[in-house]
Formats: C-alpha cells, structure tokens, sequence
C-alpha cells in the first residue's frame, strides 16, 4: 500500500482530489503515482497540462472544472449520500491496501460497515432455486456470526445474498453498484436497493445518474473482493464475472471459498474448478468463519475498525528519485521507452532493465505517456499501450 496522504484533508485538497478521480486520462493507479509525485491533488492538477503534453499528448488534457464536481457533490448529498475520496481517514484500510482502489466512492447507507469485517458472495445471474435458497441461507448465518456481506446487486445469487443478510442478526449488507446511486439496474432489484440503502449500504465509483455499461462490472468487482477478507463463489459458469471476482480476491491476497455442485451443470462448473485450483470448499457457514479465523484475518470483535494491512510503503517516486530535474528528459529516451510498449502488459522492472534508464527518469516517462493517453498502468506494476 502508498502512502496518499491520510490526516487532515481540507476541503479544497478533497475538491481537487475528486477533480483529479474525474479527469478522464487520470485511472486509479495513475491517481496514486500523482498523488506520490506532487504530495496533493491541487499540484497534481497544475502538472497535468504540462506532462501529457511531454507525452506527445495530441489533445489538452481534459480537467474536470471545479463547477462540474462541485455539482456532483451537490447531487450526492441530495440523495442523502456522501463522497469519500481516497486518502480520507474513514476510506477502507482493506480497500486502500488494493494497488487500483477507487479514487472517490459514492455511498449513501451506512458508512461504517465498510471498516468491519466483510464477506464477498458472488455468483450466477441465471442461478438454480436452490443456489439462491443456498446463497441467502449462508449469507444470514454468516450475517448472524457478524460478518457484512458484499455483493453486486445482480439478479440471482446476489440479490439472493443481500436478503439473506439485511435478515440477518447483523442487520446489514453492501451492494457495489455498475452505475451511479440513483440508478436501479437491475429494474427488478429496485425494492432491494431502496431497502440496501435504508438498512445496508451502497457503495458506488460514479457520480449519480451514471448508467451501468459493460466495462463498468469487472472494475465493480475489485471493489467487491477490495472490501472483502475473502470471497464466496457460488454457481459460476466457467466464463464468469464471478470467476473474475474470485480471481481479483486471490490477486489481493483474500482468501477464495467455493461451494461446489453438481458436474451434470453448467452453473457448478465455474465454482467445482476454483475448487480444483485451491479454494477452500464451503458447505456450511462454519467453513467460513473458521477459515478466516485460522488465517488470522479478523481483526478482531466485529464493531471495532479493523487496522490496515501494513504500515504505507515508500513511494515509488521517492524511492526512485525522482525530483523537478527529471522532467529535463531527452526525447530519445522518450522514443525508446515507448517502443518497449505493446498492448500486452509487461513489468515495469523489465521495461527499466531493457532501457537502461534510470528508474527516475522511467517513472517520470511512464506518468507523461498515462496522461498523454498513450500508455496504461495495471495492478502488479505493469504497464502496456492504451
């Protein structure tokens, strides 16, 4: 985990902060190197134009002006929500410790949830009756044992999950939304998002009124495992977006549990191979709850803020050296830097090894070709063409 500033945010470095998540050239991870390099969004903000134009940038980059966010904030609280930006001392520590963590989350419900102690389930849209019936009897005992559980509102084992767990003795639930707060997707979980809301919480990286799309549930689904100690499959074709759940979970270091069902269908495929991979096999709420226990993942009594996972690492930047004389950078180094690129990921400690540039200058390369549009970073310190 980076250290992005947590103590003391004034309301104009959370402003810019929420400017700078807003700013379409400017993803999670590139937020983060932003954050490292200048030490607040306000200075990140004035660098922006400057960089993506070293970067061969063929447009300005694009900020999101103070009236459009400000506006944005408005909304939220209308609805009764709030906004958390990353680096507020109430963001998630879990969360936080996840290299692509949002920048700004929406949620409108009850906000502490997020610190206690949290399962994931997730599963098939088009589940069995009795993967349903499964997935809210679980989610209750789990519920009752005082775990929250988190899932992503989908029809079928999700929904099926949340009702479990708003009727349980913990009385609460998160939902991850693919669309702004406001947004009931799908139509038929509109009854349960307004009871989620009431009693649970929603938890959303986009302004209101933002309609789902396709690219937006496998991002949703980091958020998923990133609140998560570990994640619960059930039912999950072998082309899934549960199965990228379960896999994100096992990227962050979250434990991996699977229920497995029957070889004759299709829905048992998905979760029977996680299985066969090494998750942990679940039929009972206890598999569960021992499991984490015997990893030590619980942080304790389930009211009490759990801590974060470690102490927040030495930024790349400083680590690499970097200061105000890495921008005189030569342009050959530029060009050779970007025919190491291709639209596969590769680590950034090989592009530094073939270059032979210092990791300074490599740092301050790679942040300019990310606003310029021309590279993108991904979790694990990897970086590919846009």
């Amino acid at each position: 985990m980076n250290d992005v500033g947590t103590i003391g945010l004034t309301d104009a470095e959370r402003l810019a902060r929420l400017r700078l998540a807003r700013c379409q050239s400017v993803g999670p991870i590139t937020f983060r190197r932003l954050l490292e390099r200048f030490a607040t969004a306000e200075a990140a903000l004035d660098a922006l134009p400057d960089l993506a134009r070293r970067g061969g940038g063929r447009k300005p980059v694009k900020v999101a002006d103070p009236e459009t966010v400000a506006a944005e904030m408005d909304a939220v609280q209308a609805l009764g929500g709030e906004i958390m930006v990353l680096g507020d001392s109430a963001y998630p520590a879990l969360l936080e410790a996840v290299e692509d963590a949002p920048p700004a989350l929406t949620l409108l419900g009850r906000t502490e949830l997020m610190s206690e102690r949290c399962i994931g389930i997730v599963g098939a849209r088009n589940a069995s009756a009795i993967g349903q019936r499964f997935a809210r009897q679980i989610a209750g005992e789990l519920g009752d044992e005082g775990l929250i559980v988190v899932s992503g509102l989908a029809r079928g084992i999700d929904a099926a999950a949340h009702e479990g767990a708003l009727d349980s003795l913990a009385g609460g639930t998160i939902a991850v939304l693919g669309g702004g707060l406001d947004v009931f997707y799908p139509r038929e979980n509109r009854e349960l998002q307004n009871r989620i809301a009431e009693e649970g919480l929603l938890v959303s990286e986009h302004p209101p009124g933002t309609q789902p799309q396709a690219s937006h549930f496998p991002r949703r689904n980091r958020i998923i495992s990133g609140l998560s100690l570990g994640v619960l499959v059930i039912e999950a074709a072998m082309r899934s977006g549960s199965l990228i759940t379960a896999r994100l979970a096992g990227e962050q270091g979250r434990e991996v549990f699977a229920v497995p069902g029957s070889p004759l269908d299709p829905r048992a495929q998905g979760a029977n191979n996680l299985i066969r991979q090494g998750a942990a096999l679940v039929e009972h709420a206890d598999d569960v709850v021992e499991a984490l226990a015997s990893l030590g993942s619980l942080p304790g009594h389930h009211h009490a803020p759990h801590q974060p996972l470690a102490e927040p690492a030495e930024s790349e930047f400083r680590s690499a050296g970097v200061t105000d004389e890495a921008a005189d950078i030569e342009d050959d180094a530029r060009a050779l830097l970007r025919e190491k690129l291709s639209p596969a990921p590769v680590a950034i400690d090989e592009i530094m090894r073939q270059c032979g540039l210092p990791p300074a200058v490599v740092l301050t390369i790679l942040l300019e070709l990310e606003l310029a549009g021309i590279a993108q970073r991904h979790p694990g310190n990897q970086v590919s063409l846009a």
